[in-house]
């Protein structure tokens, strides 16, 4: 069974929530019928014609790009017009076009986390904190002998998750009371004799996002007609996202070679550097696409390089001024990372949905520079 494109948008959903995009964004579907099911998924940087073609010869009738190609709404189609005649053809071709885009910058796997991890930068957080998790615990009480696999179903749906730990929950021993009235189906006991049953207290703790999904699992797995559970909103700080990433290399670098494995690992694209060459680098700042409004943002987490893309003349020459090297490897070089990283996590939500659905990582490059011999 393959999966269909409101499935597929459900586990791209799961990676960057369309809640965490920035105001105006126009990320979500694009074009396209999310009731049809895709035997391959194809994800890129970009829609284009060249897209298009791979996605056909591929056989992907359903495409994820990060860059929304109708950033810009359309008030006509134009066959006469190549951006229009493309989304002619491309709904004549039963391709369905979903973009992330805003939310995937900010995603904890989205785009400077996977360009941060190409460097190889350790102890990451966001640069500019866009937003932050709502947690809320839940408390709920079950039968002796079901509390394995309630706990297992609130994991499976988000809930229990600190860090790198799943399945984190607080549980106690008790006696829980209830006497069926008329009218009910009890798991146990029998109407109108009071009943008092070995419960466990079993308590976790969940992004308030997940809450509807979180509770559809408790009810699916919990053995009782009538559910005892407690919902508490929480102080804590849940996780943070955001744009552009800061983190420490585990050796410093001089510039000059933090500027050849910037060419090594982002393959042919135009280079700018400000800074002194021979500058020790501990510290970097990344953030993948268009960082040159986020320079103030690099100066005050401390780092000693930034590395983005689109940086305009007088915002490279105030972070030299201030201490900061600049590298510009380019508006898309440095997306691109996250291309290979969103295909193969969500190729793995898919299989672990038991779904037959292949997701291809798109060969295009859709370098707009080109360097000159």
């Amino acid at each position: 069974m393959f999966a269909a494109g409101s499935d597929i948008v459900s586990f791209i959903e799961e990676l960057a929530p369309p809640e965490w995009a920035l105001e105006g964004d126009a990320s979500g579907l694009q074009w396209g019928d999310l009731r049809r099911e895709a035997e391959v998924v194809l994800v890129t940087l970009d829609f284009s014609e060249e897209v298009l073609e791979e996605a056909l010869q591929l056989g992907a009738s359903f495409v994820f790009s990060h860059h929304p190609y109708l950033y810009r709404p359309l008030k006509k189609i134009d066959l006469a017009n190549r951006r229009e005649a493309l989304v002619a053809r491309a709904l004549k071709e039963g391709i369905t076009l979903y973009a992330a885009h805003t939310n995937l910058d900010v995603a904890p796997a989205g785009v400077s986390q996977a360009l941060g991890e190409l460097f190889g930068l350790k102890e990451m957080k966001p640069l500019c904190p866009t937003g932050r998790e709502v947690l809320e615990k839940l408390v709920v009480f079950v039968p002796e002998g079901y509390e394995d696999r309630v706990r297992g179903a609130l994991a499976g749906a988000g809930a229990g998750f600190l860090g790198n730990y799943s399945h984190c929950t607080f549980q106690v021993l008790g006696t829980g009371t209830f006497l069926p009235e008329e009218g009910a189906s009890p798991f146990i006991g029998a109407q109108g004799t009071l009943e008092k049953v070995a419960e466990y207290r079993l308590e976790t703790i969940y992004p308030g996002r997940l809450r509807n999904r979180v509770l559809e699992a408790l009810f699916a797995a919990h053995p009782y007609e009538e559910v005892a559970y407690d919902i508490y909103a929480l102080k804590n700080e849940g996780q943070v996202w955001g744009l552009g990433r800061c983190g420490v290399f585990e050796k410093p670098v001089q510039l000059k070679e933090l500027v050849n494995r910037c060419r090594e690992l982002l393959g042919p694209c135009p280079v700018k550097i400000a800074g002194d060459a021979e500058k020790m680098i501990a510290k970097a700042a990344v953030l993948g696409g268009s960082g040159s409004d986020y320079i103030g943002h690099a100066l005050q987490s401390g780092a000693d390089v930034f590395i983005s893309g689109d940086i305009k003349y007088h915002d490279a020459q105030e972070a030299v001024l201030s201490g900061l090297a600049v590298i510009d490897a380019g508006h898309e070089a440095t997306e691109r990372p996250v291309i290979p990283v969103i295909a193969e996590l969500l190729g793995k939500k898919i299989k672990e949905a038991g779904l037959a659905t292949e997701v291809i990582a798109s060969r295009i490059t859709g370098a707009l520079w080109w360097l000159e011999n």
